[in-house]
Order: structure tokens, then sequence, then C-alpha cells
């Protein structure tokens, strides 16, 4: 069961940094409204979307003002329809007003990343395949969006440099081999995966021999895709397969059927469309 519980520590940090570069030494056109003024508002969603990101809209308001009530109709990581109130606000009308964008930024960004991961994890029911994430993150939100893709449905990849080890083309280069690189990483600490990334069937083969356990098979065809299944299983190797590079809804299925283990895909969070939230003060 994947965690689907919100990082308090990177929303409180999201949230603060987010609001301070909004807001700097304070919001003029709200400071206008009267201190004491109060109001309700509503939040509306344009489009069909997986609903993801409440901890983040709610951290917003109560860092502007801890008086907000927000009162959701929408679970977290539900389907929305399009026009749908998704939830309703109430409080002094001034922290309304200073937190109202940063919390529909978190709200439109992680609900595209919830969306977009949903709908891959759908083109793969029925295979074996897990869908990952990977680092290609909107700098200072990695936490963030992680949390989104699997709140989508997905799994997360490594979080950063520091938690596996992931034998890219430039370590290869720089080691001389697939061999060589693969031994360096031979006394790492036991916990930590090792992954080594191939471009060929040549340098699979060779991965293989040097007793490499997960390999990340980098552009492959799906004809090469299938070729390093069956070579892996007729070796009867327990070695888990990604296949990673220009995966998408329109062919992620048809990686999926070749057998790879895992599929890797880094427009999950990088290549994302923001969902249309707004919001509207009502009385």
């Amino acid at each position: 069961m994947k965690n689907l519980t919100a990082p308090a520590q990177a929303v409180r940090a999201d949230v603060r940094r987010a609001l301070r570069e909004d807001l700097g030494a304070g919001d003029v056109s709200a400071d206008l409204l009267p201190g004491d003024s109060h109001a309700a508002a509503v939040v509306v969603v344009r489009e069909e979307c997986v609903l993801c990101g409440r901890d983040w809209f709610e951290e917003a308001f109560r860092a502007c003002d801890e008086r907000i009530v927000v009162r959701w109709r929408v679970a977290e990581g539900a389907v929305t329809a399009a026009g749908e109130s998704v939830c309703e606000l109430e409080g002094p009308v001034r922290g309304l007003l200073s937190g109202e964008r940063s919390a529909l930024n978190f709200l439109q960004m992680l609900s595209a990343v919830a969306t977009h991961t949903r709908a891959m994890v759908k083109a793969l029911e029925g295979s074996r395949a897990v869908l990952l994430d990977t680092r290609k993150t909107l700098p200072g939100l990695r936490a963030a969006q992680k949390y989104a893709v699997r709140v989508g449905g997905g799994s997360n990849h490594r979080m950063g440099l520091y938690d596996a080890v992931l034998l890219k083309e430039n370590h290869i280069a720089a080691a001389g081999s697939v061999r060589a690189a693969l031994k360096a990483a031979s006394g790492i600490e036991a916990a930590l995966p090792i992954t080594v990334e191939v471009q060929d069937l040549e340098e699979f083969a060779e991965a293989l021999d040097a007793g490499a356990r997960w390999v990340m098979l980098d552009n492959f065809t799906l004809d090469q895709l299938a070729a390093a299944v069956s070579a892996r299983d007729r070796r009867g190797l327990e070695v888990s397969l990604e296949a990673s590079g220009g995966i998408g809804p329109e062919n992620v299925a048809e990686v999926a059927a070749t057998g790879v283990d895992r599929i890797s895909c880094g427009a999950l969070t990088k290549n994302i469309r923001a969902c249309d939230f707004s919001m509207r003060i009502t009385a």
C-alpha cells in the first residue's frame, strides 16, 4: 500500500517559501480592505481531474490567517467533474485574498501530476509493470510532486542522489565500462538499491554478466525491450528490468506488453499542464 500521507514538513516548507515569494513585505491590495471584514468563498474546478494537494491548499490559508476554515466537498485522490465546487472557505477576507494564488498554484499543479499519473496507471491495467517517477521535478517541490504521483496510483523511484545508486550513461563513460561501474558500486551499503542504465543489447549483456540486479533499458525499441526480457528469462536470472525514455500515455501499454517490470517516466512531473481551478468570493 503506497503512503498517501502528505509529507508535513515539506508542506510547511513549500507553503512558507511560496508565500514569501508572493507576499514579500505585504499584500498591498488586500490591505485596502477593512481588517475586520469576513467573507465566504468557493473553489470551482473547470475540468475533470484527480484532486490532489489539499494539505498544501489548507496550509497556505492557515499561514495567512488561522481563522480561515476550509470545508472540502471532494476527497483527496477523487475524480472531479468539470464545474464542480471542490471546497468552501470562510474567514477574514484579507487572508482569503492573500492566500488565494499560492493555494491554487499548489492545487492545480499537484492535481495535474496526479491526473497524468492516473491515466498512465490505468493504461497499465492487466500488466505486471509498475509505473515510476524520476528526479525530473520542479526545483524545491520534489516531495510534493512525488506525493502527487502516489495519489495518482504510481510509485516513487529514488528521492535523490543519496538513497539509491543509479549508474547512468555519464557514470559509465567516466568509469570506462558497464562492468567497471558496477564493480565500483559493489562495496555500497547493502540497503541501497543499485541500478545500471544501458543503451543497447550489448551493454545489457555486459550488465547481466557483471551481476546486475536492476537494469534500466534506456530508449530501447519495443523489439529491443522484448529481446532483453527474453534474454533475462532464458538465463533464469532474478533481474528487474526498467524501461525508460520517450514513454507516455500513447505507448505505455505497448511498453508494458514486452514484459518489463518497471516503467519510469519523467513526464509525470516535468511536462505538466496545470488543472484549472478558480476561487470566487460568494458573500
